[in-house]
């Protein structure tokens, strides 16, 4: 078993209140949830209201294939005009992991 992992540190542009930004991250979870079926959530910066950490998980029986899945992922998260990502951290867990 794999699991690929990817932290987006994103800026949302023109957001001024904490409901503002869940306006924009909680479809756009939803909607990497639905399309890419991994496990997505809001992990980091809650309490500003410009900046979000996206983290998004992929289980897999290959590591290349969690990979692919996460790498979809990002780039889905890239073509989002709402959104610019400052930074992304990516990393695969398994293999000799496993026994941990």
């Amino acid at each position: 078993m794999f699991v690929a992992t990817c932290e987006a540190d994103v800026l949302l542009g023109d957001v001024h209140s904490l409901k503002e930004k869940r306006a924009i991250i909680r479809p756009l979870v939803k909607e990497v949830r639905r399309e890419f079926d991994v496990a997505v959530a809001e992990t980091g910066f809650q309490d500003l209201h410009r900046r979000a950490l996206v983290s998004v998980a992929a289980v897999s029986g290959s590591a290349s294939h969690a990979r692919e899945v996460v790498d979809a992922c990002e780039a889905w998260l890239a073509r989002r005009p709402e959104i610019e990502i400052l930074a992304v951290r990516r990393r695969v867990f398994g293999g000799e992991d496993e026994g941990i």
